[in-house]
């Protein structure tokens, strides 16, 4: 049985954006670059051609992150967080508040790792805060294992998009 952390769970916004890009980088960019490589090549000689050169390379990197994106499509379980009942815990796609030892005030979103961006305030499910904060309900005091040590953290409100 595969474990929990090893799934690949993206929320219907983060499969969306993953198959915008897939289709942005197959129908346009990579036709685009495929023309310039084609051009560059009939002017002769290509040791010496930029523009092949680049265009070549560039191709290896679209192909390169078309199949992370298919395999990654392919593999993903999509959970829309809106559809949560249990909406006391939390689990993928929750908004937590809780405050640290500190009284500092932080807000996370806990999304899939594809997803997950630190400046928006999402987390990945396989980061020590969402590990920690997975299941817990308002209220509950959690462990957060950091570097420096263990903290202790209180949730302070629990939220899932409607």
């Amino acid at each position: 049985m595969e474990k929990p952390s090893l799934k690949r769970y993206l929320s219907p916004k983060g499969a969306e954006a993953m198959r915008a890009e897939l289709k942005h980088l197959s129908q346009i960019e990579r036709p685009q670059i495929v023309e310039i490589v084609s051009w560059a090549a009939s002017n002769g000689d290509r040791s010496e051609n930029a523009d092949y050169q680049y265009g070549k390379r560039r191709l290896r990197e679209i192909d390169r992150r078309l199949r992370f994106l298919t395999k990654r499509l392919d593999e993903a379980i999509i959970v829309d967080p809106s559809q949560q009942t249990n909406r006391e815990r939390v689990f993928f796609g929750a908004t937590v508040c809780y405050v640290d030892e500190n009284d500092h005030d932080h807000k996370v979103t806990l999304l899939g790792v594809d997803e997950s961006s630190l400046e928006r305030g999402e987390v990945s499910l396989v980061s020590p805060i969402a590990r920690a904060l997975m299941r817990a309900r308002v209220g509950d005091e959690v462990t957060l294992q950091t570097p420096s040590g263990p903290v202790l953290i209180e949730i302070t409100s629990i939220t899932y998009p409607d």
